[in-house]
């Protein structure tokens, strides 16, 4: 197998050379499960699990590799099971919170070149959501194209279109009927040999029927969805690494039925990149945007240079961010100090159980 195909290159086997040195050979995954992952290597497919070192170094959910990222194994000694020993550092990854209360990252997709974001022109469709989904991909350090599906029922497809560009400056745009087979060509230029990309939208939007096109197969499941809101049942299930007939490699995500920001804003900063612009104007450096006067925002806003709606969306999202990142750091201060109150009793039983002991052989008649 030659894992050029799956993205291998010159940089990559730099960074490997170390690996290599000592014994280990090179894997990319591309499927997971609990127990353990799938790994394409050049020997073939292979299944691998993590080794007891490497799990024990994993202190977060992205210390842990996911699908498209670049490890080092060998086999077991002992059983021949491959073993992950190690992994090579990450050019970009799409990731969220997790679903749920805990305040930690989640990394859905790892050394991507290109996020696609699938949003249906049907009843589910949100401007906002794709600010979401934008301010999220932004911060991946991947190229970010919008794939506006199902256009064949969309009315008012052009003023769409326009209306997304706009908000979204030097950021692709097509529009494209995946049930009619149409328009699926423009994405052909982001789908070099060699390239990852990744298709990451909500339930319905039409990613699975998507891939189905660029593979020339129905090998991706996809659902029946509703006439009357628009919305799919989830269907794909785990994430897959696919090779395109083009040469590009495909994650394949499921539907997010949650997405949240994390802690860090760059990302929402580049999605909303117009109010940032008019932010540099305020009259005040640590303007909030609400109703300080000498705002260029609130200006921009009341002269229809920048929405309302868009505009409280951004502080939705800010506020998301902040909110987030002030659980965050609670739970690594009750996380921390469980861990010095877990130390502190134990050292008392030792000393404790030392003093036990002296006062034993005190008591022993020489």
């Amino acid at each position: 197998m030659d894992l050029s195909d799956f993205g291998w290159d010159g940089e990559l086997e730099k960074g490997f050379r170390s690996f290599m040195e000592a014994g280990f050979s090179p894997a990319r995954i591309i499927g997971s499960n609990r127990l353990d992952y799938e790994l394409m290597s050049e020997g073939g497919l292979i299944r691998g699990k993590l080794s007891g070192k490497f799990r024990g170094g994993c202190h977060s959910k992205d210390d842990y590799p996911t699908v498209g990222d670049w490890v080092a194994f060998k086999p077991n000694d002992q059983t021949g099971y491959p073993a992950i020993h190690g992994m090579l550092p990450r050019r970009s990854k799409f990731s969220r919170k997790v679903a749920g209360k805990a305040m930690q990252e989640q990394v859905i997709a790892a050394n991507i070149d290109t996020v696609f974001i699938v949003s249906g022109l049907d009843a589910d469709f949100s401007i906002r959501r794709l600010e979401r989904y934008a301010a999220l991909a932004a911060d991946s350090n991947a190229e970010l194209v919008f794939l506006l599906n199902k256009a064949d029922i969309c009315k008012d497809l052009a003023q769409v279109v326009s209306e997304v560009g706009g908000l979204f400056k030097n950021v692709p745009v097509y529009a494209l009927s995946a049930l009619k087979n149409q328009g699926i060509e423009q994405t052909l230029p982001h789908l070099k040999p060699g390239k990852t990309v990744v298709f990451l939208g909500s339930s319905g939007a039409g990613k699975s029927t998507i891939i189905n096109l660029l593979i020339g197969e129905e090998r991706q499941k996809t659902g029946s969805v509703s006439t009357h809101d628009g919305r799919g049942r989830h269907i794909t299930t785990s994430k897959n690494l696919i090779l395109l007939p083009s040469g590009a490699i495909v994650i394949d995500t499921p539907g997010l039925r949650e997405v949240q920001l994390l802690k860090n804003d760059a990302g929402l900063k580049n999605a909303f990149s117009d109010i940032e612009e008019y932010a540099h104007e305020c009259k005040y450096k640590n303007c909030t945007h609400t109703n300080e006067q000498g705002c260029a925002v609130i200006l921009a806003v009341s002269e229809g240079k920048i929405s309302e709606d868009r505009l409280k969306n951004y502080h939705k999202l800010k506020k998301e961010i902040a909110h987030n990142l002030s659980r965050h750091e609670k739970q690594y201060k009750n996380k921390r100090g469980k861990f010095w109150k877990t130390i502190s009793k134990k050292s008392k039983l030792i000393k404790k159980s030392r003093e036990s002991i002296r006062e034993g052989l005190g008591d022993i008649d020489y």
